[in-house]
């Protein structure tokens, strides 16, 4: 027979389970509350973040059908526009990097494309002609055809490629979004200063080593172009290295519990076509990316001054190379044909 202490013992036992089970329940369906309400947060962020760029069937001319984010390979164009020289106007998109990516293999590929290159812009009216391609930004805004359109379309003039989805940052909306993610941590090759433009243009000083760098000082750190640092230490190259970084921190586990901070910034400081659904999808597939499945390609060039203006004369081989290289990460042929918009001055 079952003893009386037996019996309280299971009665124990089964009290126990039920809670245990009431509380990861409780656990369960908070995490799923929670969830939600960051995906309600982001979405209606967005709304106010997302601008349409009049493209047909929203994809770029240069794909035959349209992709899937999260099932086939991307590309994306990220742009640093610079307005405070302009006063909040149209300004001229400072930082250009091309990202591919892989969700099977998890790969990214990204490449720096220099502000000052010279090249065609066509669809700018009265300006069309050769420019410095960060110029397309501020034609475009300019005109009737949009800056961000006309942007995307120079660059994917530029690597031969189509560029899927865009996300264009405010130089405000780059520091709040460092702060928010509590910094970055930066493996600083080579001692430099910079002006604070939030500041009095007083000078950041950079020492060479690991720094931890909040929105101000990354953002000097990604914009500083003193030619005799920038011959051993390029802005290209702080670029890539600073959003290496950048995605390392945006991964991490803690940064979901800022999606608050986050939100607010994204609706006022960013534009971009991703869908909030988009965006879930990317989070779904990259989140466990590796530091090692980030790839960067250089675009191989040289500075040159052309009738008092100094542009970054890119070496056609490397274009084609790099084009070529982005084109298989997309999971596209080889175009046997490389075509440019790049004005390679006599190459």
């Amino acid at each position: 027979m079952e003893s009386r202490v037996d019996g309280r013992r299971k009665k124990k036992k089964k009290k126990w389970r039920k809670r245990l089970l009431l509380i990861l329940l409780v656990i369960i369906l908070v995490l799923v509350g929670y969830g939600v309400y960051v995906f309600v947060e982001t979405k209606a962020a967005l709304n106010q973040s997302q601008i349409d760029i009049g493209r047909k069937g929203d994809k770029s001319e240069l794909r035959k059908d349209g992709v899937t984010l999260g099932k086939d390979p991307i590309s994306i164009l990220l742009l640093g526009v610079e307005t405070y020289a302009t006063k909040g106007k149209s300004g001229r998109a400072d930082t250009e990097i091309v990202i591919t990516m892989d969700p099977d293999t998890k790969d990214l590929t990204m490449v720096s494309v220099p502000r000052d290159t010279r090249v065609s812009i066509d669809n700018a009216g009265q300006y069309t002609g050769i420019h410095k391609i960060n110029s397309a930004y501020y034609y475009g805004g300019i005109t009737d055809y949009g800056p961000v359109k006309l942007q995307v379309e120079t660059v994917e003039g530029l690597l031969d490629i189509p560029i899927d989805k865009f996300v264009a940052v405010g130089f405000d909306g780059f520091r709040d979004i460092v702060d928010a993610l509590g910094g970055v941590d930066i493996d600083i090759k080579k001692g430099f200063w910079e002006k604070n433009i939030y500041n009095h243009n007083k000078r950041i000083y950079f020492k060479k080593g690991e720094a931890h760098l909040n929105g101000e000082e990354a953002l000097a750190f990604v914009r500083m172009r003193k030619r005799a640092v920038n011959a051993t230490y390029s802005r290209d190259e702080r670029q890539r290295q600073f959003l290496k970084a950048t995605i390392n921190q945006a991964v991490s586990a803690g940064t979901i519990f800022k999606v608050g901070q986050i939100t607010d910034i994204l609706g006022e400081h960013v534009k971009t076509n991703l869908t909030a659904s988009e965006i879930y999808a990317l989070e779904k597939r990259f989140s466990t990316i590796n530091k090692s499945s980030i790839k960067t390609i250089k675009i191989a060039g040289q500075d040159k001054v052309i009738g008092q203006t100094s542009y970054y004369i890119a070496d056609r081989d490397s274009l084609e190379e790099v084009s070529q290289k982005l084109r298989r990460s997309l999971g596209l042929k080889p175009d046997s044909q490389f075509t440019t918009n790049a004005d390679t001055v006599g190459q």
